[in-house]
Parts: C-alpha cells; sequence; structure tokens
C-alpha cells in the first residue's frame, strides 16, 4: 500500500513516537494535498511534541474510534508541521462536510474559543 491510497478513507490511525521509541496511535481525519496528506490537530497536541522530536510517521486505516484491522497494511512517511490556511480549512471542509464544522465548533467550545490548529504534512518522500 502507498501513501495516497489513504487519501479516500475517513480515518487513519496515525502513530507517532515518544523519545523513548513508544508508539502513540490516535484516529485522525486525513485529505489529499497534491503527493501529500494532510492531518489538521490543535495546537499543542501530543502527537506535535512528539513529531517534533521525531518526524516518522505510520498510518493504517481505521475505524471513527481508532480500531485497526488485524490485517491493515502499515504506510511509513515522513510529516511535518505548517501553520493552517483557508485553502487547507477548505480541503476538510469539502471530504468531512457538516461532521467537520460540528466537529470544530465543539473544539472552540470546549477552548474557550483558542481553538488553533495546526497541520501535518506526511510525505513519502
Amino acid at each position: 500500500m502507498q501513501l495516497l491510497d489513504l487519501a479516500d478513507v475517513s480515518f487513519v490511525s496515525l502513530t507517532t513516537f515518544r523519545k523513548t521509541g513508544v508508539p502513540v496511535s490516535t484516529p485522525v481525519w486525513i485529505v489529499r494535498d497534491g503527493d501529500d496528506l494532510l492531518v489538521t490537530t490543535p495546537e499543542g497536541a501530543g502527537k506535535l511534541k512528539r513529531l517534533r522530536n521525531n518526524p516518522l510517521v505510520e498510518l493504517r486505516e481505521c475505524s471513527r474510534m481508532g480500531k485497526v484491522a488485524d490485517d491493515a497494511p502499515v504506510v511509513t512517511a515522513a510529516a511535518s508541521e505548517e501553520a493552517e490556511t483557508n485553502r487547507v480549512v477548505d480541503l476538510f471542509k469539502r471530504k468531512y462536510k457538516l461532521e467537520y464544522r460540528i466537529m470544530l465548533g465543539i473544539e472552540r467550545l470546549a477552548s474557550k474559543g483558542n481553538a488553533r490548529r495546526i497541520i501535518m504534512r506526511i510525505s513519502d518522500r
């Protein structure tokens, strides 16, 4: 399986690695942007902290709750951090529609308006 094969799935289990090498997996939304995939996450999320120490990530298709099939192939890639832009927000809105808007609204309420998001750009290069 190649990285872009995951572009059309709804949820991906994103695995980042602690300094000790221990893997931590989180279900995320993912969209395609050219030859890369993008993940959006709140600023300060643990996955961003882990990414700063080790850009290696693993991706596998999963359910909304993060359940991964035993035979789900693993795609290994590298990730980097970038600021969220309106163009990227539009990519997520087009793919996830109302569900995306609802999640962001809930997140804004929970964070009392400070819901800055960061983009993880995932590349197989």
